[in-house]
């Protein structure tokens, strides 16, 4: 299925560990400081010398329990602006370290601007997902971009990443 130019059926791709250095913030869509967490992370980016390739991760990490049923506006997440490394040995003190857990996902394409972004995650959580044979796993969600990705560009894109897990009686 086709949202706009969003490629809406996903490829299922099952990853290992990564390891990510970067920031992170608490936040909320209600109280959303992205922009800031993203400036504050992209003139120290440049300087990291062992990044495993140029693409930029938007990564979010919810509470135990979270789920597309209680989630609203207010429901808070850490936000992280990180890229992949090979090891951490090269991490300076103003970077924070991470350790994705890898795992299956399904990988959706967003094409198109960021003000649009919600129209493609409201397609997977009340659509794809409940009439897949998958259900949504407790790890981590993320978009993967390129370094020249610009959010108010009709045609920016990026991949959405959705943990997921085979649903047990599907």
């Amino acid at each position: 299925m086709v949202i706009g130019e969003s490629v809406l059926e996903p490829e299922i791709i099952k990853i290992d560990r990564k390891k990510l250095v970067g920031k992170s913030k608490q936040m909320s869509l209600e109280v959303d400081t992205t922009t800031e967490l993203w400036q504050s992370f992209m003139p120290l980016q440049k300087n990291i010398s062992n990044r495993v390739d140029h693409r930029l991760y938007n990564m979010k990490i919810f509470d135990r329990g979270y789920g597309p049923d209680n989630f609203n506006t207010r429901t808070t997440f850490q936000k992280w602006a990180a890229v992949e490394v090979s090891d951490y040995t090269k991490a300076t003190s103003e970077l924070e370290r991470y350790d994705l857990q890898g795992g299956w996902y399904a990988v959706f394409l967003h094409r198109g601007p960021a003000r649009t972004f919600h129209k493609t995650l409201q397609y997977i959580f009340e659509l794809w997902l409940p009439s897949s044979c998958y259900e949504l796993e407790e790890r981590e969600h993320f978009e993967r971009l390129t370094e020249e990705y610009r959010p108010d560009d009709p045609d920016a894109v990026e991949e959405i990443w959705i943990p997921i897990r085979k649903s047990v009686g599907k």
